[in-house]
């Protein structure tokens, strides 16, 4: 090899040619130089190696495999699970912003009401906007906002009119869901007025005055409370596709004159056995006081003498039927589908003290609790109630003290 130093001789370096031999067509053939043309064409666009290397190649289109269709259902179905909560909890806390502030103060729950079990009255009331065409109707809409949050009679509303129409204890949470009913005519101690029927408590001082006269009566405390309203409860049920009820007899009754009087009552009609009640039917079925023969053979509730206790007893059916709907694993695909609407319709039916996060652990203790019987008080032949002062009941000690022992477990 030369030195770098030497120079390289002049002219083109030595090498060989070599020449194929043509075939006797190609000679007669001008020489095809267009593919050659192409290809460096080609040669000159392509990016260099460096070019090549910073360049990311395009990804292909992803396939829907099942599994990647399945995440998308997932995640679709976590959000509309996650609206339904949403909804359910701010309807709630709206419910909530409504009760009377004497009714807060007067209670001793805390919001973890699933881990521990709490006692909760549930207060049903003769409240009815001014604008229904019923016997005993609030007089103005100031009056039915009153006596629908639970406030005590004030300004031009007139004390002692309207009474608590039901009166009921829920025992829920760690486990338990029980309920007992208190007959609105026990005779009882009210707070700053004569002893008399326990549900004039709600009539003179509201929720408030209520919540003590049931804790003075059972000796217990009261942790939340929840006043029904008629109109978000029949939301409720016909939200909830309605509801179904064991009915021990047939029954027939007329509420307000029934459905034909023109005071806006209504009518119910049912079988013995099973029947599945929409909104208006379960609310007419729920506050039943006195009812009619049934046409037809048969035993029917008439005849055997219908009073308060298998009406609180109805009520409880009613309340175990919105449960069952809930938490029933063949409505699921139904719940599921119409979750925010029964999310935001349910505590509607309600004004409450349970807002945004204690009512939905209300509801998950339901679901855990079971469903006891119905346990009414002086409900059992040797309970020993009897007539008390102006046509009232009077409950013996010995028979609070075992329902209270029952409901407490």
């Amino acid at each position: 090899m030369a030195n770098d130093s030497e120079q390289q001789p002049p002219g083109p370096p030595e090498y060989k040619v070599y020449r194929s031999r043509k075939g006797l067509l190609s000679r007669l053939r001008a020489p095809e130089l267009s593919g050659l043309r192409e290809l460096r064409k080609r040669s000159s666009k392509r990016p260099g190696r460096d070019e090549r290397a910073g360049r990311e190649r395009p990804k292909p289109p992803r396939r829907w495999t099942g599994k990647r269709v399945l995440k998308w259902v997932g995640i679709a179905a976590a959000g509309w699970i996650g609206l339904s909560f949403l909804a359910f909890a701010v309807s709630a806390q709206l419910q909530a912003f409504k009760l009377s502030g004497d009714a807060k103060s007067a209670l001793h729950g805390n919001p973890l009401l699933l881990p521990t079990a709490q006692t909760i009255l549930v207060i049903g009331t003769d409240a009815r906007p001014p604008d229904t065409q019923e016997p005993g109707a609030a007089p103005s809409e100031e009056c039915y906002e009153q006596q629908a949050n639970g406030d005590a009679p004030h300004g031009s509303c007139s004390v002692g009119q309207f009474r608590a129409d039901t009166l009921m204890l829920i025992r829920a949470g760690g486990g338990a869901f029980r309920k007992l009913s208190i007959p609105r005519d026990a005779y009882a101690e009210i707070p700053d007025q004569i002893p008399q029927e326990i549900n004039g408590a709600y009539a003179y001082g509201g929720a408030a005055a209520q919540i003590e006269a049931v804790e003075d009566f059972l000796g217990i405390e009261v942790d939340h409370v929840a006043i029904v309203d008629f109109t978000g409860f029949e939301q409720l049920i016909d939200a909830v596709g309605g509801v179904v009820v064991d009915v021990p007899h047939k029954i027939c009754a007329d509420i307000s004159g029934g459905a034909g009087g023109g005071q806006g009552g209504s009518t119910l009609r049912l079988g013995k056995g099973e029947n599945t009640l929409d909104g208006e039917q379960a609310l007419t079925y729920a506050r039943i006081r006195k009812v009619s023969e049934c046409p037809g053979p048969g035993v029917s509730a008439y005849s055997l003498g219908y009073d308060d206790y298998d009406r609180a007893e109805a009520q409880q059916a009613v309340i175990s039927g919105i449960k069952g709907r809930l938490t029933d694993p063949l409505r699921i695909p139904y719940n599921f589908v119409k979750g925010p609407i029964i999310g935001w319709d349910a505590p509607k039916a309600f004004v409450s003290d349970m807002g945004l996060l204690t009512m939905p652990q209300l509801v998950l203790a339901a679901a855990i609790g079971g469903d006891s019987r119905a346990d009414v008080l002086c409900g059992g032949a040797n309970s020993g109630c009897g007539p008390g002062p102006d046509a009232s009941i009077e409950v013996p000690e010995s028979e609070r003290r075992r329902a209270v022992k029952r409901l407490l477990g």
